[in-house]
């Protein structure tokens, strides 16, 4: 859906594509597996945006990926993470990690946990070129930014403590409590996605709502007002 006051392309949670398997309940912004819409395959770079929710002690087994970055941000519970690079992370809440598939890398995501569900978001980001070395990297808040209204959490220097990724793209974490603001400037040539992973906001005046995503092309400034307590991701992508 297109806003015609504010350059504002919405994509609405209930628009989405999704799949219940029993242990995974998950909704696809993009298309995704058997899920497929010609006209919600991706945003520049941003390939998937994934809204899982995964039974307790199940999870998604060993199985591999190439050239694509791919992250996790743990919203509920805890996601145990394998991979062929010899990594084992046990993520909890706010925590992201990242891994750059490169060439080749097997991986599994499962929630340890017997009692709790996991809900997590699995985005996937094409990398500036393909055939790169796998590799693993991670970002965790420190005390300062466990509660800030926008931290930068994935970029392509590492810059601010953040997570690298091998794409001119850059992840702001964003939490709001009613009322707070906080904007972000989109420069020329570049686009915006946020999507709301819990919550309710307006962008530039348009209500927003969990799982509701909307995205921008035009350069100038993103004005973000909480109506509820909010937690979303905020890409700006080359």
């Amino acid at each position: 859906m297109k806003t015609s006051e504010t350059t504002l392309n919405i994509r609405r949670a209930n628009e989405r594509g999704h799949a219940d398997h029993g242990w995974l309940n998950s909704h696809h912004t993009f298309s995704f597996a058997d899920y497929y819409d010609p006209a919600h395959v991706g945003f520049r770079s941003l390939r998937v945006i994934n809204d899982d929710r995964v039974a307790p002690g199940r999870g998604f087994g060993t199985h591999p990926h190439r050239d694509m970055e791919i992250f996790s941000y743990v919203l509920e519970g805890v996601l145990e993470h394998k991979d062929s690079l010899g990594n084992g992370r046990v993520l909890k809440p706010g925590e992201i990690q990242l891994m750059s598939a490169g060439r080749g890398v097997t991986h599994s995501e499962f929630n340890p946990s017997r009692s709790e569900p996991l809900h997590f978001l699995q985005i996937w980001i094409r990398p500036r070129e393909r055939g790169l070395a796998p590799s693993y990297t991670e970002w965790q808040p420190k005390a300062s930014q466990a509660n800030a209204a926008k931290v930068l959490v994935i970029s392509p220097d590492g810059r601010e403590d953040s997570a690298t990724i091998h794409q001119d793209a850059e992840v702001y974490r964003i939490r709001l409590q009613p009322g707070q603001t906080v904007t972000h400037e989109l420069k020329e040539g570049r686009g915006a996605w946020l999507q709301i992973a819990e919550g309710a906001l307006t962008l530039n005046g348009i209500a927003l709502a969990t799982g509701d995503g909307a995205s921008s092309e035009e350069p100038g400034t993103l004005t973000l007002v909480a109506t509820e307590p909010t937690e979303a991701l905020l890409f700006d992508l080359a």
